[in-house]
């Protein structure tokens, strides 16, 4: 497992984002995406009537729907110890099978990194 104090710049970025949009939103999750051009997309969970995303799940969406080709990185805000599958599939599909997934507590703290894969 990567410390907090081993990340990156970049990576520490995207979790804060994450971490915010949790906050701001009042939401379980917050997610943040990095795409190949270094742009960031931050989303919370979607939890309407007809329509469910986790937090990931919507990041990855509003990465796609804004032209992005692929993802160097992904980051999770959240209480679970790692990252779902349904929200490493939707990150591998953008950002294949070794793009990172940095999860979060919502403190902050990385718990894990996993690989979409």
């Amino acid at each position: 497992m990567t410390q907090s104090t081993d990340l990156g710049p970049e990576d520490r970025k995207i979790i804060t984002l994450a971490r915010s949009a949790r906050a701001r939103n009042g939401v379980p999750e917050g997610a943040a995406v990095r795409d190949e051009t270094g742009r960031t997309y931050v989303a919370g969970t979607v939890a309407l009537e007809s329509l469910r995303l986790s937090a990931l799940q919507t990041a990855v969406a509003m990465a796609v729907a804004s032209g992005a080709k692929s993802l160097e990185a992904a980051a999770v805000v959240t209480e679970a110890a790692t990252a779902s599958d349904e929200d490493r599939a939707a990150v591998r599909d953008l950002g294949g099978a070794g793009t990172p997934v940095l999860v979060a507590g919502p403190d902050g703290e990385l718990r894990a990194t996993v690989t979409a894969g």
